[in-house]
């Protein structure tokens, strides 16, 4: 393969969940600055049409949906319209995920709480890989990224739910690279802490020094960190890698203890 062609993604279309801000808008602008065509899907659909915006206005070509990936007919409808728009499809990003991290022990959240936690990082996931492989199949290529967490293989007080899904996708993601492959190729990307909006509402100078205290290169991610690792999935590139889970975290773990 020619260099030029490892990280080419022309002709390719993609689907990013939760692809208005932070690291799905990063992932959004990443794919298409290497080629891709790409469908920003999520909640809000005004964020989600401005980052679609930023793609066409640098000769990109871009599709904003809105989309509740909790609810199956909104599942179905974003792939519906991405083969409407595009004429097939390539690439999924399972980015979207939430939870109440710090906030989730057994005294303070509920069984359907839980659930939703679950309902929201796994399941939605999970279903949206069933939806999308047939096409992929046809198309001949398919790499699908699912967005995992440290939180998936650390371990701390108060967020049992948001941990214990996380830990649910990099298995499903292993066990789903047998079920899809050979043509599609399955693998999840596991941040460390990122400068996003959320994370900026509580860090202090104080925080990150003590997040700092156990990472390797000493600085907390940023957006095009996370970005640049889908890309590297999502591209020729990595062809004989499935069922993986790649942290990218600073060679550590940003955590307060």
């Amino acid at each position: 393969m020619k260099p030029a062609e490892l990280f080419d993604l022309t002709g390719k279309t993609a689907i990013v969940t939760g692809g208005a801000n932070g690291i799905g808008q990063a992932s959004c602008l990443m794919l298409a600055n290497f080629g891709a065509q790409v469908v920003v899907a999520d909640l809000k659909l005004e964020d989600a049409r401005r980052t679609a915006d930023a793609i066409t206005q640098a000769g990109g070509k871009a599709l904003a949906v809105a989309c509740n990936v909790t609810k199956d007919e909104d599942l179905v409808s974003l792939v519906d319209q991405t083969l409407a728009e595009f004429g097939g499809l390539h690439i999924l990003v399972n980015n979207v995920g939430g939870g109440g991290a710090g906030k989730e022990g057994p005294d303070q959240i509920t069984v359907e709480q839980f659930a939703r936690v679950f309902e929201l990082n796994v399941f939605s996931m999970w279903r949206l890989c069933q939806l999308c492989a047939p096409h992929m199949r046809a198309a001949g290529y398919g790499s699908i990224i699912n967005m995992s967490s440290m939180a998936s293989i650390n371990h701390s007080p108060a967020i049992s739910a948001y941990a214990s899904s996380k830990a649910a996708i990099n298995h499903m993601t292993r066990n789903l690279a047998f079920d899809y492959g050979p043509v599609i190729r399955l693998n999840a990307i596991g941040p460390g802490a990122v400068r996003t909006g959320a994370l900026a509402t509580v860090l202090t100078p104080e925080i990150e020094k003590r997040m700092l205290a156990h990472t390797p290169l000493a600085r907390l991610g940023e957006v095009d960190d996370i970005a640049g690792a889908v890309l590297y999935f999502a591209a020729p590139v990595s062809s004989w890698v499935s069922g993986q889970v790649l942290f990218v975290n600073g060679g550590g773990e940003q955590t307060l203890d």
